[in-house]
């Protein structure tokens, strides 16, 4: 019978007897590491960015337009139908939030850039970020609060509000002051956040209706069911407005960007790229391992060993290589995360499961290149031996 740890220390000496090409295996399935984490990451960040805005809602429901599909190209609804639902048991306040697209001037270049702007009503904030202090200072018209993790290129907005100065620009050609300061981050489509009342909003957008609002925000009492309001709040609607749970509205914005976008399957691509890189260069390794010990495979073969037993010790390289090569990957993964969130604001942020699932891919293309290599072996005839 086959000892396992001997085919285990035979599969280890056999890869660490070439110590050039074992280094070589080892980068090779570590840059493919790297590039599937560096995919995932970023298809993550997309997520989770499109999603934040949602946990900051000062509700558990949220009323939309019906073909809602994402935050950031958002159809209004009329006001109106938001203040009908304080009529339904339950329904603790109702909360106007408005959203548009602005031109900021960074203070310092004169460059306009895009950025998202959240309009509240200041004595009830319909969203709360975080840092976010005091709104009731929004009720001066033409003061916004401004996102710190908004990219460098709006300006030093942040430093400046840190040491006490308010920074004064136009926005949409309308001159604001920057007095303080919140934290949401950049995302695919907003490079930066601004924050402001209802009536500053009003202002920066003079055509727009002021009967109208993107989200409605709804909060329960305590003590009654989510789910059992929302059944009457759109039984309520009809079909003129849509009923949504915060976690149901990111998980559509998450769909939107899955199927109406090319983005998420650009980073898809990239993984399928990584996952294929790294099979060739695995196969590339094992099958020349193998043809260069086909003479000493023979005489195992002669000495009684089955094809099993072989075809075993390549799994095992395969194993081992998909170990120590996944480690590297791992630990440059996590720089890289770490240099992408501070270039980009992005959330770019290693977690278990990824790292769980990137292993398991990089263990599934050892093996599928160990799988393919183990025909070589058919070659080890003892025969050629005498």
């Amino acid at each position: 019978m086959t000892s396992a740890p001997l085919l285990w220390s035979l599969a280890w000496r056999q890869l660490s007897r070439q110590k050039a090409k074992m280094i070589t295996a080892l980068l090779g399935i570590a840059f493919a590491c790297v590039l599937i984490f560096v995919q995932l990451g970023f298809e993550g960040a997309l997520y989770d960015s499109a999603r934040a805005p949602y946990k900051y809602l000062a509700g558990e429901l949220v009323m939309v337009n019906p073909n809602f599909e994402t935050l950031y190209s958002i159809r209004s609804f009329a006001r109106s139908r938001l203040y009908r639902a304080l009529g339904v048991r339950g329904v603790e306040s109702v909360k106007e939030l408005r959203i548009g697209r602005g031109d900021w001037k960074n203070p310092e270049n004169k460059i306009k850039r895009a950025i998202l702007i959240f309009g509240i009503k200041p004595d009830n904030p319909a969203i709360l970020f975080p840092e976010t202090t005091d709104t009731k200072i929004l009720n001066s018209l033409g003061t916004v609060f401004f996102d710190r993790n908004s990219r460098p290129e709006f300006g030093s907005i942040a430093d400046k509000i840190k040491k006490g100065q308010a920074v004064i620009t136009e926005l949409n050609d309308k001159k604001v002051k920057a007095l303080n300061l919140f934290k949401l981050g950049t995302s695919f489509t907003a490079d930066g956040n601004i924050l402001c009342s209802d009536s500053t909003f009003q202002e920066l957008y003079p055509h727009r209706f002021s009967n109208q609002i993107e989200l409605g925000v709804i909060k329960i009492k305590p003590g009654y069911s989510v789910a059992k309001v929302k059944e009457a709040l759109s039984q309520l609607s009809g079909n003129s407005v849509a009923i949504r749970t915060r976690e149901e509205l990111g998980e559509i914005d998450k769909i939107y960007w899955e199927t109406s976008t090319g983005v998420a399957f650009i980073f898809r691509l990239g993984v399928v790229v990584g996952f294929v890189v790294g099979v060739v260069i695995v196969y590339q390794i094992l099958s020349s391992d193998v043809i260069d010990h086909l003479p000493e495979y023979a005489t195992l073969k002669a000495i009684g060993y089955t094809d099993n037993a072989l075809l075993a010790i390549v799994a095992q390289e395969a194993f081992i290589l998909s170990i120590i090569g996944f480690i590297p990957g791992l630990f440059a993964s996590f720089y890289i995360y770490d240099l992408s969130n501070k270039a980009t604001g992005m959330p770019v942020m290693m977690n278990l499961e990824r790292a769980i699932l990137v292993f398991v891919l990089t263990l599934s293309m050892c093996m599928i290149s160990a799988f393919v290599a183990m025909r070589k072996l058919k070659k080890a005839d003892p025969a050629t031996l005498f």
